[in-house]
């Protein structure tokens, strides 16, 4: 924590802050034409906010995109709210929302956390349907081959879609799969109502990839959920709760809990 309050702590690193909260998934390049600052002083600047885990960075071909990471602010508001009362940590609490959420359109939803666990408990708390049932509310009948059809359960409800599968199965290093699909049965399920599932429906199909590295008695967890069209509202959706589930997965592999949920999340995919 105090790392990441050193690097909030420098007028330009808070303002290459903002340029990504403005709009996600940039380039070096693109954030020095953003900014009046040489394209050493950003390199640098960044390298602090990395090394604070503010940003995370993605390889996409030959360039290198830059994503705010909210781990660390999610971190210090639910800190600073447990001590203090809710009046006095509003200003902590919107910092929180805001970084939280990304941009419209933006072309990934990319989202960093570090676990005190093993690349293969982390696997199988992906994979394995006692896991992902305790701080999801999901679970998948699948193989985990590259191909193999996938079924939703949440809710008491079963989804089942032949666009619904597996893209990538490495275990403990990758795993990849297509997001579900939104049906009657599991709208009725989490509460969903008629309009906002026909928006949903509508747009195309997004995909969401795990990335395991292990980092000493630590494992670096990537979470990358892209593919969505412009003015995509599953993506708005999932921006908000992939935060509350990731946290979730952490703390259950850590102490063996889960969070309780919360009041502004009552579904979580």
């Amino acid at each position: 924590m105090d790392e990441v309050f050193r690097a909030l702590a420098d007028p330009n690193r808070r303002r290459l802050l903002d340029s990504l909260n403005s709009r996600n998934g940039q380039s070096l390049r693109e954030l020095c034409a953003g900014l009046d600052m040489a394209r050493q002083s950003v390199s640098k600047h960044l390298a602090v906010l990395e090394e604070a885990n503010l940003v995370t960075t993605v390889r996409r071909g030959r360039e290198k995109l830059h994503y705010l990471n909210a781990v660390p602010i999610h971190a210090i508001a639910d800190r600073w709210m447990q001590q203090y009362d809710r009046r006095r940590a509003e200003a902590l609490a919107d910092l929180r929302r805001a970084l939280e959420s990304a941009p419209m359109g933006a072309p990934a939803y990319v989202y960093t956390t570090f676990i005190k666990t093993t690349p293969e408990q982390l696997w199988q708390a992906l994979t394995d349907p006692a896991f992902t049932r305790r701080y999801w509310g999901v679970t998948f009948e699948t193989d985990w081959r590259p191909g193999s059809p996938m079924t939703w359960e949440e809710g008491g409800s079963r989804t089942v879609d032949p666009e619904q599968v597996v893209l990538a199965a490495e275990p403990h290093r990758l795993l990849s799969y297509t997001w579900h699909t939104p049906t009657p049965e599991w709208a009725a399920s989490v509460g969903i109502d008629e309009e906002l599932l026909a928006t949903l429906a509508a747009e195309s199909r997004s995909k969401v990839t795990f990335e395991i590295e292990p980092l000493g008695e630590m494992v670096k967890l990537t979470v990358t959920h892209d593919d969505f069209p412009e003015g995509s509202t599953m993506r708005q959706m999932v921006s908000t709760g992939w935060p509350h589930l990731l946290s979730d997965l952490k703390t259950l592999l850590e102490t063996g809990d889960t969070l309780p949920l919360l009041p502004e999340e009552p579904w979580r995919s």
